[in-house]
């Protein structure tokens, strides 16, 4: 399986960034994918994540500022982030794991990360 994140960048407060990752290598549709991220000096934490039967959920931190979607057919997920904050910047990782709900035990796949620095 590899995963491969984009999109990141720099931009200010307010602003928007969208960022893809791109999964191959899955022997089957069951599997659970999904947003984390990493701030300097704090440890890994989910964002957002969607399950095989494309139930989504958000951390309480980006509910509402950052829709996540599932694109089957060209193997891609998605985070459309709005309303970045300061507090946003991270390395923003994708990550999956088989089986249904991707809190319910260890991610087994990473990509490499992709930075997002919201700064004035």
């Amino acid at each position: 399986v590899q995963l491969l994140e984009s999109g990141g960048g720099s931009v200010k407060p307010g602003g928007s960034l969208t960022l893809a990752c791109a999964a191959s290598g899955f022997s089957s549709p069951n599997y659970c994918i999904g947003w984390y991220r990493q701030a300097p000096g704090k440890g890994r934490e989910w964002v957002a994540y969607i399950r095989p039967d494309d139930f989504t959920r958000y951390a309480a931190s980006v509910k509402g500022r950052f829709p996540s979607s599932r694109d089957n057919a060209k193997r891609a997920l998605y985070l459309q982030m709005r309303s970045l904050q300061t507090e946003d910047t991270a390395t923003y990782y994708c990550g999956a794991r088989g089986g249904w709900d991707c809190l319910s035990g260890r991610i087994q796949w990473w990509g490499q990360g992709t930075p997002v620095t919201v700064s004035s």
